[in-house]
């Protein structure tokens, strides 16, 4: 699995104003759509795979293998060509300018009005920045509503329900700046052959691609921008994150595992809308070392947390470390405790927060019992209090006593 410890950290919340300029952008957008096309024009896609992956992650080489693992015929939508291919863009560059979010997400709609999309599409590039971030879940809000004022309808099949999958091919830095400047060196060398015999065409040779200094400028870019837009939809929509620093048999099968969880269950888009909520169990651990770590810095820096912070690590250390390490050859090792730290919350969190930081699995099992305190002799009446135990069940890599470990 590739180091992606440098992504995984909470994503850039979008602005206020990012969120507006949204608002504004979308519904020029779709009244527009609606005045060209009309309200029953407007079908689109079922399902949605939107692309995204650093420079040199290999989103063009594996872009067909992900639309056929999803039983996508459509060709892909790559923004960038799309955008090369609009007049009105060129018109903007011939004026010395970029498109805007306003002229990508106005394209990138009507061209997904067209019917060889009508059952699923790759999207290779888009969203890219906050505002196309806001645009795109509006959009998905649009094609609900189109999807429930049609249901029960003869035009049923044309709304469907969407399925929006986000998916992010990692690499990291070394990975994509020795990719981009591998890609220089051939289109270049394509060219001089091209020059020398007059056979084949002529192909882009991008700065970029040329220049250490300048990869490294565009994967930083990337990070900070693109990276953050992507996954700061993970909470809205199916989120896979791919390992594309293998070779390509090896990206390939990353990318059918990522993609087997539903098509393996093969339910439909409304059951899995009900449960979509509930995290995937490879998803977990993406993240949980992140959580983890933000967890106990919090501890530490909250002046609240920090007393009962320091008081787990002393029960620990003084208390059960050394009943752990009389299990060290079996690895695992029950431990009964009545200290009453452990009646709050917060500090039972902390201790099965610090096993996992240490390498331990620790689970916790509260047992009560009643225990007779008097009796009264007269009434035969019994008192009783109740004993809390917390019984600490922790795992471990076991010690080899045979090699002497």
């Amino acid at each position: 699995m590739a180091d992606s410890a440098e992504f995984l950290k909470p994503p850039t919340p979008v602005s206020d104003l990012e969120v507006k300029d949204a608002q504004l952008i979308f519904s020029a957008v779709w009244d527009d759509l609606l005045e060209k096309q009309g309200k029953e024009k407007l079908r689109f896609p079922r399902e949605f795979i939107w692309l995204g992956g650093a420079p040199g992650a290999g989103k063009g080489t594996n872009t067909p293998f992900i639309a056929k693992s999803r039983d996508i015929t459509a060709p892909p939508i790559v923004i960038s060509t799309l955008l090369d291919n609009s007049a009105e863009n060129k018109a903007l560059k011939d004026a010395g300018k970029m498109a805007g979010d306003r002229e990508v997400v106005g394209l990138l709609f009507a061209e997904l009005l067209k019917p060889m999309y009508h059952d699923g599409v790759v999207v290779d590039g888009f969203p890219r920045t906050g505002v196309q971030v806001e645009c795109l879940k509006l959009f998905y809000d649009k094609m609900i509503e189109l999807h429930k004022e049609n249901r029960g309808t003869p035009l049923a099949a044309e709304f469907p329900k969407p399925l929006f999958r986000i998916a992010m091919l990692y690499v990291n830095e070394q990975v994509s700046v020795t990719r981009q400047l591998k890609r220089g060196r051939e289109i270049r060398q394509h060219n001089k052959h091209v020059r020398e015999t007059g056979v084949g065409k002529l192909q882009e040779e991008r700065p970029t691609d040329l220049d250490p200094n300048l990869c490294r400028k565009r994967y930083q870019t990337y990070k900070d921008t693109t990276y953050d837009a992507l996954q700061s939809l993970r909470d809205f929509f199916h989120y896979h994150h791919i390992d594309a620093e293998g070779d390509l048999p090896e990206v390939q099968r990353n990318i059918v595992r990522e993609f087997g969880y539903q098509s393996e269950l093969e339910v439909s888009h409304e059951v899995f809308d009900r449960i979509r909520n509930i995290p995937v169990a490879t998803q977990l651990g993406m993240h949980a070392r992140q959580e983890l770590v933000k967890r106990l810095e919090s501890y530490e820096e909250d002046p609240v947390s920090r007393d009962a912070f320091e008081r787990v690590v002393k029960l620990i250390e003084e208390k059960m470390i050394p009943i752990v390490r009389a299990h060290a050859i079996a690895g695992h090792a029950r431990i009964n405790s009545e200290d009453r730290l452990l009646d709050d919350p917060l500090a039972l969190k902390i201790m099965l927060d610090v096993f996992s930081e240490r390498g331990f699995h620790a689970a916790v099992d509260l047992q009560r019992m009643d225990v007779p305190e008097r009796v009264n002799l007269q009434t035969g009446e019994i008192t009783c209090r109740t004993k809390k135990v917390y019984r600490i069940e922790v795992r471990f890599p076991p010690s080899d006593i045979r090699r002497g470990h």
